[in-house]
């Protein structure tokens, strides 16, 4: 598992898509066992949806744990996401902030949810998608995956909020990535900001949305339709940065 940055106290690596943050949920491996054999014992501090790939912090002891976790609560972790959202985001730069529900492992949103943002910087636009710089003001579940289809703009590869036969790009996986996280060490103040390289498959669907044909336009007002209910959209389950400055 490649290691990004470390400290005695402090670990960021970058995960793979397909593999779960932290045990349980029934993935086959996840992080916290890979980097036990590397002779890491981690205490994870957040997490990122399996499918989801890129920087993820763990503490190396619980004391560490805990401080980042008041970090995290006091927004004073910068956590900056790299997106492919299907057809063109409108306006280019905003932020998204409807309320989000939580439900048994799925989100969705509603009045009596909880308040959440996400902003968003379009970098370029590509044939059918608009590649995006996404930073999570609020950390609810699947936040940028409800907040982007709820949009009229669901991610390239999204199966869970989405249709993915609605995919012109016919991505493999949700199109996410964890680019930056940026941060103070509890223990010395040190500012750190660590970046995770754009996933290979993602450098790819890039690629291919960049030379796509504008005949494969996304139909945005399509993509506001919802899977027929919970149960259905937990049924379909995922099939598995911006560039670097």
């Amino acid at each position: 598992m490649p290691v990004l940055a470390r400290s005695d106290r402090w670990v960021v690596v970058a995960k793979p898509a397909g593999v779960s943050s932290v045990p349980g949920g029934g993935a086959e491996h996840d992080l916290v066992e890979l980097l036990a054999r590397q002779g890491l014992a981690v205490q994870p501090v957040h997490r990122l949806d399996r499918d989801v790939s890129g920087a993820i912090l763990f503490a190396l002891d619980r004391e560490t744990r805990e401080r980042f976790e008041a970090l995290f609560r006091e927004r004073e972790l910068s956590k900056t996401y790299w997106a492919l959202a299907l057809g063109r985001v409108a306006p280019p730069d905003g932020a998204w902030k409807f309320p989000l529900l939580e439900e048994r492992g799925f989100a969705r949103v509603s009045a009596l949810g909880k308040k959440s943002e996400t902003r968003y910087r379009t970098l370029a636009s590509l044939g059918p998608a608009s590649e995006l710089e996404i930073e999570l003001v609020t950390g609810r579940l699947n936040q940028i995956r409800v907040h982007a289809a709820h949009a009229g703009h669901p991610l390239a590869g999204e199966r869970k909020y989405a249709r993915g036969s609605d995919d012109p790009l016919k991505a493999k996986r949700v199109a996410l990535h964890s680019w930056r996280l940026a941060f103070r060490d509890p223990w010395t103040g040190e500012a750190f900001s660590v970046e995770a390289p754009l996933a290979d498959d993602l450098v790819a669907l890039r690629a291919r949305a960049e030379h796509a044909p504008p005949s494969r336009a996304f139909n945005a007002s399509a993509a506001r339709s919802r899977p027929k209910s919970r149960s259905d959209a937990r049924g379909r389950r995922p099939r598995g940065p911006g560039r670097r400055r």
